[in-house]
């Protein structure tokens, strides 16, 4: 796993919905996932910057540890369906996915899932990259 940006930034557009104004900035996390030097998923997580603070003050010394191994530990932490997506590549995290490739991917398939703890959301979203296919 590749650590590729850990901070504030504005939220997108289609995940304004997680907070009062989409105006906020929010702590975000993006990571690659990676096999050897091969990327296989962007992960993008999303929460109110609030939360370092509370539920999710953990992920801040995360580091390079995977994110889903403190997410599935805690039983507290309820997760809601997955949702899956068809980016277009306009979207910002197409874009995002995109430069950590050689070569400009046709459509990529992104899902995601919010998971609470507490009255504090996080937004994990996955980007699948072409490779993956080959596993």
């Amino acid at each position: 796993m590749k650590v590729l940006f850990q901070g504030l930034r504005r939220v997108n557009r289609d995940e304004a919905f997680l907070l009062a104004s989409p105006a906020t900035r929010v702590m975000v996390r993006e990571v690659l996932l990676l096999r050897g030097t091969t990327p296989l998923v962007f992960a993008h997580t999303v929460f109110a910057a609030g939360g370092l603070r509370g539920a999710w003050r953990g992920i801040a010394g995360l580091g390079t540890r995977p994110l889903g191994a403190a997410l599935f530990a805690d039983p507290r932490i309820a997760r809601f369906p997955l949702r899956q997506k068809k980016l277009p590549r306009t979207h910002p995290l197409f874009r995002r996915a995109a430069a950590q490739l050689k070569k400009m991917p046709s459509p990529l398939w992104a899902r995601r899932s919010i998971f609470a703890a507490g009255k504090s959301p996080i937004l994990v979203s996955e980007v699948f990259l072409p490779a993956i296919n080959d596993l």
